[in-house]
Order: structure tokens, then sequence, then C-alpha cells
């Protein structure tokens, strides 16, 4: 029974293939508390905790099929990870709109070319001379930018200002994890990606397999972060 359930045997050391499970398990147990707590909030917030629990719901599925990967062959899920990240960022990204009611097209088309000029460097597709991975990594780079200056001053950032102070309070909250916490994916970009590059120097230093531990981690920490924001807000 055990076996049917865990799919795969976890080994003793295996630290990156722990956090695969632990971070499927986790993305389950916030997706239902987030739709539990839907019930215990006002009608406006109902919603936001919907698109909540739909983040961390999908990111529990990709990261069962995540962890198999990764145990059974060693190697980097990026498929997975990049089909779970082009369904679950433009999400947080609609997080904002239902707060402010402003930003929807472009955070959310700024999120997925985020996202497909970064899974293009990782993946080693539509290769720029020999800087694909450089250069398609500065495009996702400034995508993120993007995304934070509209957060920080930009459209979302005014309209929340001017919204309750419930409102103001999530989108300051929020943007804390876009700065910090999302700012830790590049590392994992450039670890990932880094033979042959200008920044290859950073491998000498981590080792490949780590930018499955900072992907992981910052998603655990970012998706589940991200609803508790709302939930505690909300809850206030």
């Amino acid at each position: 029974m055990d076996k049917i359930f865990l799919a795969v045997e976890l080994q003793v050391g295996d630290t990156i293939g722990f956090t695969f499970f632990l971070t499927s398990i986790a993305m389950l147990a916030a997706t239902v508390f987030f739709f539990i707590e839907r019930g215990s909030v006002a009608e406006k917030w109902k919603l936001s905790l919907t698109v909540s629990g739909l983040i961390t719901g999908i990111a529990a599925v990709h990261y069962y099929y995540m962890r198999t990967v990764w145990i059974e062959t060693g190697m980097s899920p990026t498929e997975f990870r990049y089909i779970d990240w082009i369904l679950t960022v433009p999400l947080m990204c609609v997080e904002f709109y239902l707060l402010t009611g402003v930003g929807l097209k472009k955070m959310v088309t700024a999120s997925i070319i985020m996202l497909i000029t970064g899974y293009f460097g990782e993946a080693g597709l539509l290769p720029v001379a020999n800087i694909g991975p450089a250069f398609w990594g500065l495009l996702s780079g400034l995508a993120y930018l993007f995304i934070v200056n509209e957060v920080y001053r930009g459209e979302i950032a005014l309209a929340a200002a001017k919204a309750s102070k419930k409102i103001a309070i999530a989108n300051s909250l929020l943007l804390k994890f876009i700065i910090i916490g999302w700012g830790i994916y590049p590392l994992g970009y450039l670890i990932g990606t880094g033979d042959g590059q200008w920044y290859s120097v950073i491998n000498g230093i981590i080792d490949t397999d780590a930018r499955e531990l900072i992907y992981n981690i910052g998603d655990a920490v970012n998706k589940i972060g991200f609803g508790l924001v709302i939930w505690s807000v909300a809850k206030k």
C-alpha cells in the first residue's frame, strides 16, 4: 500500500527528493486549508481564497509527478515545473487584480513572458549565438522587474493606496514576497544554465542540483505564503 501511495521509494540521504515530497504534501495541506477557510471570510475575499487554493492544488499535483521524475531519473523535471508555473504564476498575478481591480492583462502577460523566456533558456530552445540562456534570462528578468514595478509604484500600487486599509496591507505583504521570495528564482536559473555562459563560475561554487532545492523551497514559501497573506488579511 505504501508503494502505491508513494509511487517510488525515497532513498535515505536524498535531501532534494525529500523536499519534492514535502512540498507536494505541504501544497496539498494548504489547498485543503484554503478551501475550508473560504467559508469563514467575508464574501469579497472568497474568490481570492479560491484562487489561492487553486494555486496550491495545481502545484501539489505537479510536485507529485516532479518528485517521481527526480527519484527515478535524478534529472531536473524542467517540463513539469514550467507547466506548473505557467498555470500558477499568472494566477498569483490575478490575486493583485482581485485586490485592486486593476492591472490584470499586463500582469498576466508579463508573467507569461517571464516564464516562456525562462523556459527557452533552461530547456536550451531557440539558442541565440552562444548566449542563449543569458539572452532569454535577461528577457525573463525584465518581465519580472516589470511586475515588481507595477506592485511597488505602478498602477496596482496606486490603486492599493486608494483602497481600504486591508487591501493596502495585503498588497504591501505580497510585494515583499515578489521582491524577496520570487527574487531567489534567478539564482536557480543561473545555476541550471551556467554551463558555457559568462556566469559559469557559479557552478564551481554551488552544485547544479541545488537548483531543485532552491525552486522547491521557493515554490512552497511563495505559493503557500501568498494564500496565507490573503487569508490573514481577510480574517482581520
